[in-house]
């Protein structure tokens, strides 16, 4: 028998595959600036932990292509890095 896999991965078929759209090139050029409060929404590849779909943040600063964004998670403060496919501005 094979052990199961317990990657990052797991039980994420149904965050993944409720997405049927194309990702259009203007979510990949969206511009954001430095306090603009973000939901993540992750593109189905090359994702960050699964564990964070559906958060939502604040910009701290643009470091490269990505952004750095500080979310909360329980009592804790982190702050990740993430490229603008995987963000949406909070309306």
């Amino acid at each position: 028998m094979v052990q199961k896999s317990y990657g990052k991965m797991r039980g994420t078929r149904s965050k993944l595959s409720k997405k049927k759209f194309a990702v259009t090139l203007t979510r990949y050029l969206q511009q954001f600036k430095v306090g603009d409060r973000v939901h993540i929404d992750f593109v189905s590849h090359r994702i960050p932990h699964p564990r964070l779909q559906g958060l939502t943040g604040n910009i701290i600063e643009k470091r490269g292509s990505s952004y750095v964004v500080e979310v909360r998670v329980k009592k804790a403060l982190k702050k990740l890095s993430l490229r603008p496919e995987h963000l949406k501005l909070s309306g």
